[in-house]
């Protein structure tokens, strides 16, 4: 397949919006910028043209896919009903990073939700996302353009190395803002549940609606549960590398991961740490990432697969990283950076190894 790609500017942005939504019209795929990150679109009323993206990634078909629409309004097209506290979170976060799962109703194919009754939507708030979602006048199918289980891309580049050749439109809209993909929150349940943290935090969501609880199955990845929810299953986010995660208090961690650089080294590996911008200059280790400050969650969630993905640039065969700020946003970057990790982390205690 021959891949066009396309960067928008001032001027022929009307004319991509007609283009990419001519090809999802047709059946075709398209890859373009979120505010969150890249997406791979396809007509979601259409299970045969859904099942190009499941190719397209590598993805299995029991991983539900995220619809985008245009407008607020357009939600109630796709659900059985819309419950009060949605449509204040709507009004508080629509367009934005926030996702919210519905009952579906019988205009939704199951491909799109891996068979479950439920349907996971949201208003982007991107520019190019949204001009191209009202141009096609579709609800749009679209998990991260990416191969299944790599690091999210956040800016076209990105997107070409995965894609390229199997999609038929590629739109370049410059770096995705955010970094991590959307808020996932369960209004089916009694009291709304959080399936995947994101830019909208647990705090901004009760902020409008009161109580809202975290699953647990966030932090305990079961190979045998049904997803709920895009990236509750399977390996996400890794590099090549293996990425080796560690908590504890400064000295000891830095100390300790500066040991096993040396033994990585010594073993003829190649070595990586991503770090915060106050850490950098105390790791011994020749490739050393700044991901951002330490009280600056949203670059740090905006730099961590941007970092992860440039570690595969440089080949590294193990990323050394100790856990960052979980606050604000914080949250999402560590449950990225968890399963990156494959779900395990190394506790550093007194110089100590508790795990």
């Amino acid at each position: 397949m021959k891949t066009k790609v396309r960067t928008i500017t001032e001027l022929n942005k009307e004319n991509v919006y007609e283009e990419a939504a001519m090809t999802l019209t047709n059946g075709g795929l398209v890859a373009f910028p979120t505010e969150t990150v890249y997406g791979i679109g396809a007509n979601a009323l259409a299970p045969e043209v859904v099942k190009k993206i499941y190719v397209a990634k590598g993805r299995p078909s029991d991983n539900p896919l995220i619809v985008h629409i245009g407008h607020s309004e357009d939600v109630v097209k796709y659900v059985k009903k819309v419950p009060d506290k949605a449509r204040l979170l709507m009004q508080a976060f629509w367009p934005g990073p926030l996702t919210m799962i519905f009952e579906k109703n019988a205009s939704v194919p199951d491909l799109i939700t891996g068979g479950l009754n439920t349907v996971a939507i949201r208003v982007p708030s991107h520019p190019v996302a949204i001009g191209i979602i009202r141009a096609s006048g579709l609800p749009i199918a679209a998990p991260s353009a990416n191969l299944s289980g790599k690091p999210s891309p956040t800016s076209a580049k990105h997107v070409i190395e995965d894609l390229k050749g199997r999609v038929e439109l590629i739109i370049d809209g410059g770096d995705a803002t955010i970094g991590l993909e959307s808020t996932v929150l369960d209004m089916t349940q009694a009291v709304p549940m959080i399936l995947r943290p994101g830019g909208v935090t647990k705090a901004m969501i009760e902020g409008v609606i009161g109580e809202v609880t975290f699953d647990p199955y966030l932090l305990n990845i079961g190979a045998k549960e049904v997803p709920r929810a895009p990236g509750m299953k399977y390996r996400h986010y890794a590099p090549k590398g293996q990425v080796k995660l560690y908590r504890g208090k400064g000295t000891a961690v830095i100390d300790h991961i500066n040991q096993e650089i040396k033994a990585a080294v010594k073993e003829g590996l190649k070595a990586g740490v991503i770090a915060s911008t106050e850490d950098v200059s105390r790791y011994n280790c020749e490739i050393v990432l700044d991901i951002g400050g330490k009280n600056k969650p949203d670059q740090v969630a905006a730099n961590l697969f941007k970092s992860l993905r440039e570690m595969d640039d440089l080949e590294v065969d193990v990323i050394f990283t100790r856990a960052f700020s979980e606050e604000s946003i914080g949250t999402a970057t560590m449950n990225r950076l968890l399963k990156a990790a494959g779900n395990r982390q190394i506790e550093i205690e007194d110089n100590k190894v508790l795990e």
